[in-house]
């Protein structure tokens, strides 16, 4: 039988709070938004926890980095001020290059195909065209940074179809987030929603397509199995 995703009780803190959140964010509740926040990400660690199989995991250890170095940006992005944006991207940068440890490591079927590292290359030159004339002494580290995000989604691509399109949805999220901070004119009602949504919905994709690859390779048919076929092994 082919493995499928049937999401675990574990990920329902996760999409609780990203619900609360995004409906925040959509009436107006600053405050709600504020305190809920910080709280998506260690959400999310819990389900990739309780999902993995095997605790002594390499999958946790770069998937937990992961998740929290995005913790670590959630909070510092809303510090007030470009110190506050720059160091949170570090954070975000950070996040980015533990999952290409993971993508290019344990979670590696197939080499990235050229058309997506060719759309990656051609996404990070836009990027940079359109913000650089705005960007002022903050164009280095964004272009850095872009070329990490880039890399992260271009990488995924040689992974699962779930992850990778997890990377690709969290590109989204970035790309948003960037044009509605530096790119005069761009903001509209909505971007803040659709950039929270788009950035839930990426980070939530790529842990349930690491729990559900961790969860195939130890014998279980889908994720929401609570005994394997088979016994688990180690993952590398």
């Amino acid at each position: 039988m082919r493995p499928t995703f049937r999401p675990l009780p574990a990920f329902t803190p996760f999409i609780a709070v990203t619900v609360v959140h995004l409906i925040a964010i959509a009436a107006g509740g600053d405050q709600i938004v504020a305190a809920t926040k910080p709280l998506l990400m260690p959400a999310l660690l819990i389900a990739l926890l309780l999902g993995l199989p095997a605790r002594r995991s390499i999958l946790l250890v770069w998937g937990g980095l992961a998740l929290v170095f995005s913790w670590l940006g959630d909070v510092l992005l809303q510090s007030p001020g470009d110190i506050g944006f720059l160091i949170g991207m570090g954070a975000f940068g950070l996040a980015h290059l533990a999952y290409i440890a993971l993508y290019l490591g344990p979670l590696r079927t197939r080499c990235a195909p050229w058309w997506g590292i060719a759309v990656a290359a051609l996404w990070w030159i836009a990027l940079v065209t359109f913000l650089a004339p705005n960007l002022g002494g903050l164009l280095v580290p964004v272009a850095v940074y872009g070329l990490v995000l880039g890399t992260a989604a271009a990488t995924a691509l040689g992974t699962s179809r779930l992850i990778a399109t997890g990377a690709g949805v969290f590109l989204v999220s970035d790309t948003l987030l960037g044009l509605d901070r530096f790119l005069p004119g761009f903001s509209f009602g909505a971007v803040d929603l659709l950039i929270m949504f788009t950035y839930c919905l990426g980070q939530g994709l790529i842990i349930a397509g690491v729990v559900t690859v961790a969860r195939r390779r130890a014998g279980f048919a889908n994720a929401g199995q609570l005994v394997p076929a088979a016994s688990p092994q180690e993952l590398m």
